[in-house]
């Protein structure tokens, strides 16, 4: 169970990183890439991703290329949130792929 602080940052985390993806165009092979949800540890020094990828053919390129410029995109969330945390966690990216198994599960249930 996570306290109400580590709701909050996570909270945070996640919209600024939308944001991040969505206005600031990283160079991630022209594909829409939104943060389905983070977490953070207790101590608030790691926060995780998850990314829902559309409009890619490699889902595993994309996360590839996102996790090559974290130290990038953890420059840009601290430039945004420096106001509100002290220190900017460690990043770590994930695919979430559970609208694909919902897409699954429903692709099974009309056949």
């Amino acid at each position: 169970m996570d306290s109400t602080r580590q709701q909050k940052i996570a909270k945070l985390i996640q919209k600024e990183l939308a944001d991040i993806f969505r206005q600031d165009g990283l160079p991630v092979y022209g594909c829409m890439i939104t943060v389905t949800k983070a977490t953070v540890t207790k101590d608030l020094s790691i926060a995780r991703a998850y990314l829902s990828i559309f409009n890619a053919d490699d889902h595993d390129a994309v996360i590839k290329a996102v996790r090559i410029n974290t130290k990038d995109i953890r420059f840009r969330l601290g430039q945004k949130v420096k106001n509100q945390l002290r220190i900017i966690p460690q990043l770590e990216f994930f695919v979430d792929d559970s609208l694909d198994y919902i897409e699954n599960i429903e692709k099974l249930l009309k056949s």
